[in-house]
C-alpha cells in the first residue's frame, strides 16, 4: 500500500519499526484485530529485537492505520482504544481521519500528536497523485512536503 510506504520512509530522524498487519490481541479484550499496517514509534526500542510481539508483555502499536471502504462490523475505535493503541488513522479511499486516544477514548484531531506539526490529513493528496506521477516520484515529492512543514 502506498501510504505505508511514503509514510515510513519519510519521517526522518524517527526510529520506526514497522510491525506491518500484526494481530492485536489481549487475553483480557474479547476481540482482536489485524490492522493494515502498525508502528513501534515511541515504543521502537522496547520491541526493536522482538521477532514475535505479546500485548501480554509488550506495549502496542504507537499508531494502527486501516483502509476501510466500507463501514466494518465491528468497531475498531474501542476495539483499538481497549488495546491502549494511542493512535488510529482510518483510510476510506479520499479521507485520513487521524484519532487519538484520551483517557481511554478516541477523539478525531487535525494533526497527529506523532508527526506534529505535518498536517497528515493531506496525504490523500500524495496516495491520489501516485496514480499519475509513480510511487518513487511521489514518495520524493512527499518527503520534500514533510521537510517544509516542520
Amino acid at each position: 500500500m502506498i501510504y505505508s510506504r511514503i509514510f515510513s520512509r519519510s519521517f526522518s530522524g524517527l526510529e520506526i519499526k514497522r510491525a506491518g498487519s500484526l494481530t492485536l490481541t489481549r487475553e483480557e479484550v474479547e476481540r482482536g484485530s489485524e490492522p493494515d499496517s502498525s508502528y513501534y514509534i515511541q515504543n521502537e526500542f522496547l520491541v526493536r529485537n522482538k521477532e514475535n510481539i505479546d500485548l501480554s508483555e509488550d506495549p502496542p502499536p504507537d499508531l494502527v492505520s486501516e483502509v476501510e471502504y466500507y463501514r466494518p462490523k465491528i468497531d475498531k475505535l474501542r476495539l483499538y482504544a481497549s488495546l491502549g493503541v494511542p493512535e488510529f488513522w482510518r483510510y476510506n479511499g479520499s479521507v485520513l481521519r487521524v484519532y487519538r486516544l484520551y483517557d481511554k477514548e478516541y477523539s478525531e484531531v487535525e494533526l497527529s500528536p506523532t508527526f506534529f506539526p505535518v498536517p497528515v490529513t493531506e496525504i490523500p493528496r500524495f496516495i491520489q497523485e501516485t496514480r499519475n506521477d509513480g510511487e518513487i516520484a511521489t514518495t520524493r515529492a512527499f518527503r520534500h512536503w514533510v521537510r517544509n512543514c516542520k
